[in-house]
């Protein structure tokens, strides 16, 4: 039964990750804005950004491809492949993605924290020196950074997401036989 359960745990959680991750690269793709001078900026501008978008891209596919072998699992509480691989793959394949989101995450909130600082004492320095700016040109650019910042966001509960499946599938692969590392009953 405890085995149904980390099953049944894992799906949901992969689930709610694909989700996250989807989301977070729905927001960093319609991530722009038009300055009032004509200017476009979006998120391919700042090379962070699209490590965000790929973190997030990369983390996505992969639990695509799980999620089949996930559901499956979870109702029938056997694996399609009976030789042990598939928990082998979990393991590593989930410590690799959370590896990869952990940092995007890093990376993203970094950038999106800096930038909006330097924006902020830019604007300021621009004042001091009477160089007529608008005011709607600001508030632009750190609503751009606020996206960058929720996307970020949603990429670190996607992160969460798979960092919680990553432990469940240590304790999958705990209790499951077989795999590359077959144990000795000695």
């Amino acid at each position: 039964m405890a085995n149904q359960e980390v099953a049944t745990s894992m799906l949901l959680f992969r689930i709610f990750g694909l989700l996250a991750l989807a989301g977070s690269a729905a927001v960093m793709v319609t991530n722009h804005l038009t300055y009032s001078n004509g200017i476009k900026t979006t998120f391919k501008d700042v090379i962070t950004y699209r490590y965000v978008l790929s973190t997030a891209l990369i983390g996505a596919a992969y639990l695509l491809v799980q999620l089949p072998f996930a559901i499956y699992h979870a109702c029938t509480e056997k694996r399609i492949f009976r030789n042990g691989c598939l928990p082998e793959f979990d393991f590593y394949g989930d410590k690799l993605i959370s590896l990869i989101l952990a940092t995007g995450v890093g990376a993203g909130f970094a950038i999106s924290f800096e930038l909006k600082k330097f924006i902020r004492d830019f604007f300021d320095v621009l004042l001091t020196f009477d160089i007529p700016l608008d005011d709607d040109d600001k508030s632009k650019a750190i609503k751009f950074l606020n996206r960058g910042i929720i996307s970020t966001g949603l990429l670190a509960l996607g992160l969460v997401c798979m960092v919680i499946v990553s432990v469940l599938s240590s304790i999958n692969r705990n209790s499951s036989r077989g795999g590359f590392f077959r144990r000795s009953n000695n």
